[in-house]
């Protein structure tokens, strides 16, 4: 069972942390200039991990299997923190941001789903995008 959780587990409380440090870069910075520490240390990281997950791992070898994939999500990566940065920096709460982010998010998902990965559109989640709208209504008030 908690193979099953523990990746959400991570998500989350990674999440927690990323979004207290958004909210922490300074003002005054330019998130990009920002952003090439924070990807200096995510790459530093990522390579150690690499090694200490795979003992005798090759990681150019890894490379060669390499598709488009990680290279857009190196440019999403990038929009989705320059865009939490840049919406602290205009006065978002912490408490709200991820919270709008993902309602918005959750409502496409299920549309991408179903269009693009034949998940289906059931009545559960027509009604759990109708909460959501409702509940983006009271957290902005």
């Amino acid at each position: 069972m908690i193979g099953y959780f523990w990746p959400i587990i991570l998500v989350v409380a990674s999440n927690v942390f990323y979004q207290i440090a958004a909210k922490s870069v300074p003002k005054r910075i330019d998130p990009f200039a920002s952003l090439t520490v924070t990807y200096l240390i995510g790459a530093i990281v990522s390579f150690i991990l690499y090694y200490v997950f795979n003992k005798n791992g090759n990681i150019a070898s890894e490379y060669e299997k390499l598709n488009w994939a990680p290279f857009i999500l190196g440019i999403c990566i990038i929009g989705l923190e320059v865009g939490f940065i840049y919406a602290y920096k205009v006065g978002w709460q912490v408490s709200t941001a991820s919270i709008m982010q993902s309602a918005f998010l959750s409502i496409i998902l299920i549309f991408i789903g179903y269009m693009f990965f034949k998940e289906q559109i059931t009545f559960n989640k027509i009604i759990g995008v109708i909460i959501c709208i409702i509940g983006l209504v009271f957290i902005n008030k």
